[in-house]
């Protein structure tokens, strides 16, 4: 227990097998007969689609079948359904649209699916999407959110008015503006969050089988939780009881967010399995991912804070709008509204809030969550907004948050939002923030960056966000007459280390090793039920309910080691992995009190936890940077973090997840740039040529600490870490820029701040200096 329980960092089990080529992901996988998928994407952003001809295609070697989506239509295979729907501000439903798996009558962004080939091999299947005939009627397009809802832009859906999906509000409008009519200070910003595409390590793929004697769907997928992709295939999609679709997922490198969602090539493989009666395997290309895949942020807003004379906070105030693109994808209404507002008031005691937000379709791939969802525009609002009014009123970036934080002693607090925030020590995570990154004397290494004609900028920011509160978990872990354990789980490993964390709390609990403990995930026939990862929930909540079915099985374990020894029940503990009987020498380990049993398992509990609130993480960042006005270049000197995620229960693995978080926040800041033709609505930055993501050579080393303080609504006392590096670094390295570009006159820059845009800063403001 002590080598390999609860706080000790141990080595992650997972990687001995997937560092050495021996993971099982979704491409490893092949069925007899099986056949292979490629779709016919359309070139056109926007276009009426006149025709569609298969013939050639049908008739090229080795093709199986083409799908269309009058085929689909044509059979009652229903559409990809949105699970987040709002009330507009004035009472009334949000707009809904239809979203088939593959284009019927209109296409509405580059990408967008309007035929599936399915043939014996994929060269064969490649070469016969090409010979796919369609006429397109090319229509107007637009990608920008706030020209989309302009009365010229054109329209995406004939029964949407204007392109909006929803007109929504949240807070206290009165209170605010009363706030803002007696601020003594009033701080503004226009801000951008710029759309970034996930990217993860492996791409989208999936294995679409159809068991004629069962009529079950089965399919094979990377995902980040199958039972809700099972849920909506059946109940929404294919018109079936659950356990007419069979879900599984093995290994799966990598999701942020984007893995979650239901995706049209789903269907359209499952529907070809079933019409051809063959197995149908579809894995994305690369460039596929970037005009296929959901992508994240991409919003505009304008924030305002309300200060008193002494520099108190009294009120935020906000109008942005978020880009959706050409169909709603299953959460994307509530990422821009309900996953970030709730934290938009930061670790700050405001007395008001006011937030508008309206939803725009756009000739583009949908937008939902990527890692932190909603929370990252959130902070940025929030800590760009403080910085800001540090400036304006003299304060350092420290002493103004200081004079703001919700105090130790004032929790468990309420926000305005109406949360509550049940622990921690907001001044303490920056106090030791600043003095790990040295902020002391950081004005001597700014002197000395300007003798070497370099702009020298330090960042301070400050997160919270909220997590561990989504949907419920039921594991089931069996301890076999080996002394050997399984737990079957419905959270879903995307890279985390699941194996290795739910192996902990089986030494914590019952004292085996990890090589005693085998996870089930992954497989909707294996584990019952399960809410899939997402929001930080896989340990505060997968992990509250494995504690929970080992705390049960360590009752029943330490009853039977009583009977064993002859004890009463009462006289038996359990300490350090043995039952022992008070007072004396006489012990079993749980592996010996299974072995007694007669059957072979000797154990078996389902554990269950349903968080009754969220979690809050919470943390402050220090970024360094140094800026060679000339070219514009960037080169974050120092990174620090000082995070409170309640206990720890692996520091390694916590660690991991930090950097991790940290080197996707910069890649925002600094590289991410999703662009779009405005006339053609043609992707721009459609591959690795033209859309830069973080290497190892433009990352510092990141300095970590954790500042432990249990959760006080959790049961294990955490609060989640998965998204917590990307919420806290887009604030904390563009608050480090302004202060290095300070000299020139700069207030704001957007992300991403790449060398072209501050060389333009730089040379502007040298322009009118000499003028």
């Amino acid at each position: 227990m002590k080598q390999f329980g609860f706080g000790q960092a141990v080595r992650r089990s997972e990687d001995p097998r997937l560092l050495t080529g021996s993971g099982r992901y979704v491409d490893d996988l092949s069925l007899p007969r099986q056949g292979w998928g490629v779709f016919a994407r359309s070139p056109e952003a926007h276009a009426l689609i006149r025709d569609i001809d298969t013939t050639a295609a049908l008739a090229a070697p080795g093709v199986i079948g083409v799908v269309t989506g009058r085929d689909m239509e044509a059979d009652g295979i229903g559409p990809i359904p949105c699970k987040a729907q709002l009330r507009n501000r004035d009472g009334s439903s949000m707009t809904l649209t239809r979203r088939s798996a593959l284009a019927v009558d209109r296409v509405r962004h580059v990408g967008d699916p309007v035929a599936f080939v399915v043939a014996e091999s994929l060269d064969q299947a490649r070469d016969a999407v090409e010979l796919i005939e369609v006429s397109y009627e090319s229509l107007p397009a637009v990608t920008d959110p706030s020209s989309a809802l302009t009365d010229e832009a054109p329209r995406l859906w004939d029964d949407v008015p204007g392109n909006l999906a929803f007109d929504w509000e949240y807070g206290d409008r009165n209170a605010t503006e009363a706030a803002f009519a007696r601020a003594a200070h009033v701080v503004g910003l226009d801000l951008l969050h710029n759309r970034v595409v996930a990217n993860p390590m492996e791409g989208r793929c999936c294995l679409a089988d159809y068991d004629t004697a069962t009529e079950r769907l089965i399919l094979h997928v990377s995902c980040q939780g199958v039972h809700d992709i099972r849920d909506m295939l059946a109940a929404d999609i294919f018109h079936l009881p659950p356990s007419g679709v069979h879900v599984l997922c093995g290994d799966v490198g990598g999701g942020f967010g984007m893995k979650i969602f239901m995706y049209p090539e789903y269907v359209a493989a499952l529907y070809a399995a079933r019409r051809y009666g063959r197995p149908v395997k579809w894995t994305a290309e690369r460039w596929e991912g970037f005009i296929s895949d959901d992508h994240g942020r991409d919003r505009t807003d304008r924030v305002e804070l309300a200060l008193d004379a002494d520099a108190k906070i009294l009120a935020l105030r906000s109008e942005g709008v978020a880009n959706l693109g050409a169909y709603l994808s299953n959460f994307g209404p509530f990422i821009p509204t309900f996953a970030g507002v709730r934290v938009a008031p930061g670790l700050y005691t405001l007395e008001a809030l006011h937030v508008r937000v309206r939803g725009a379709y756009t000739n583009t791939q949908p937008v939902d969550a990527y890692r932190g969802a909603g929370r990252p525009e959130a902070a940025y609002a929030i800590e760009r907004l403080v910085d800001a009014a540090a400036r304006r009123l003299g304060l350092s970036p420290a002493e103004i948050r200081r004079r703001n934080f919700i105090p130790p002693d004032a929790l468990p607090y309420r926000t305005v939002t109406g949360l509550e925030y049940d622990s921690g020590d907001f001044a303490r995570n920056v106090d030791d923030a600043l003095a790990l990154a040295g902020w002391a004397t950081f004005p001597d290494r700014r002197r000395e960056a300007e003798t070497r004609g370099r702009l020298r900028g330090i960042g301070l920011a400050t997160y919270v966000e909220v997590c561990g509160g989504i949907g419920s978990e039921s594991p089931l872990v069996r301890i076999g007459r080996d002394g050997r354990a399984t737990i079957s789980v419905g959270t879903q490993s995307n890279g985390q280390g699941h194996e290795t964390a739910f192996a902990q709390l089986m030494a914590d609990h019952l004292g085996l090793a990890p090589d005693a403990v085998t996870v089930v995930q992954g497989d909707t026939q294996r584990v019952a039920t399960g809410d899939g990862t997402g929001g930080s929930r896989s340990i505060p909540v997968g992990g509250a309910a494995v504690a929970d079915a080992a705390i049960k099985v360590q009752e029943k374990a330490r009853a039977r080691a009583a009977d064993l020894m002859e004890a009463a029940t009462a006289d038996v503990e359990f300490r350090d992995g043995r039952f022992t009987i008070a007072g004396t020498d006489r012990s079993m380990t749980l592996s010996q009190v299974a072995a007694a049993a007669e059957a072979e398992i000797a154990f078996e509990e389902t554990g269950f936890f349903k968080p009754s609130a969220g979690t809050f993480p919470n943390g402050a960042h220090v970024c360094e940077v140094e800026i060679d006005p000339e070219t514009g270049a960037v080169e974050i000197a120092g990174y620090t973090v000082v995070d409170d995620v309640g206990r720890v229960l692996n520091p390694a693995m916590l660690a991991g997840q930090v950097h991790g978080g940290v080197a996707q926040g910069i890649g925002q800041a600094l590289l991410e740039h999703t662009v779009f033709d405005p006339q053609t609505g043609q992707l721009l930055s459609g591959s690795f040529m033209d859309y830069a993501i973080p290497h190892a050579c433009s990352l510092p080393f990141i300095a970590f600490k954790a500042n432990e303080i249990p959760c006080r609504t959790n049961p294990l006392g955490v609060k989640g870490a998965g998204e917590a590096g990307a919420i806290g670094a887009p604030p904390a390295v563009v608050n480090a820029l302004v202060d290095a570009l300070a000299p020139f006159g700069v207030q704001h820059i957007d992300m991403p701040a790449l060398p072209e845009k501050i060389w333009r800063l730089c040379r502007a403001a040298r322009r009118t200096t000499v003028a």
